[in-house]
């Protein structure tokens, strides 16, 4: 795993580029937090587990947690025109609009999503 600063006019961004890892586990997650020397944290859909975007499964709900609780920013960069579920489409939405978690194409468009 490669990580790069990039500094943005609101904030410096962790951006990592993990090729074909996988982030499965809360324990792992925040392995990648540790590792993250800024409060905001970039990685791909690509680096999620297909039950991340499962909301019934949890694994959204405890790894977005664990931002929470150590006063992190994560960016999920990827195309998520392709989902179909209403709930999902609705926790990016809203997700989006905190500022706390941003689910985007692009780090220009994260950048301006963040609070």
């Amino acid at each position: 795993m490669d990580i790069q600063i990039i500094p943005t006019e609101k904030r410096d961004l962790s951006y990592c580029r993990m090729n074909d890892e996988i982030i499965n586990t809360t324990s792992e997650f925040l392995d990648l937090m540790v590792l993250c020397p800024t409060d905001t944290i970039v990685i791909h859909k690509e680096n999620l587990p297909p039950a991340f975007f499962d909301l019934k499964s949890g694994i959204a709900g405890e790894f977005l947690q664990k931002t929470s609780n150590y006063h992190r920013k994560l960016i999920i960069l990827g195309d998520y025109s392709d989902f179909k579920s209403k709930s999902l489409k609705a926790f990016i939405y809203e997700s989006n609009k905190t500022g706390q978690v941003i689910f985007t194409r692009d780090i220009d468009q994260a950048v301006k999503l963040l609070k």
